[in-house]
């Protein structure tokens, strides 16, 4: 349950991202650009998920980093998913 609420909450913030990047381009390319800045900034969010399941949970890293790989793809497809759109459009 943990896993799917975090890829939600990268979902909400993917959207966020795009938000702004309309608000600040009113642009199909400045949505693109925003999105493309997510993936980073969703890469730390995910690894410090990581580091708090290691460290807080219990878990050693080789449980954690299949979940890290999970929790950061969704959001990033969907952010590369939307970059690919955006800049067709």
């Amino acid at each position: 349950m943990h896993v799917l609420m975090v890829m939600g909450g990268g979902l909400v913030l993917l959207g966020v991202f795009v938000l702004f990047g309309w608000l600040w381009g009113a642009s199909a390319a400045g949505m693109a650009l925003a999105a493309k800045a997510f993936v980073p900034a969703w890469l730390l969010i995910a690894a410090v998920n990581m580091w708090v399941g290691v460290a807080h949970a219990g878990y050693s890293a080789r449980e954690e980093f299949p979940i890290l790989l999970l929790v950061f793809a969704v959001p990033a497809v969907v952010a590369g998913i939307a970059v690919w759109r955006l800049s067709h459009s």
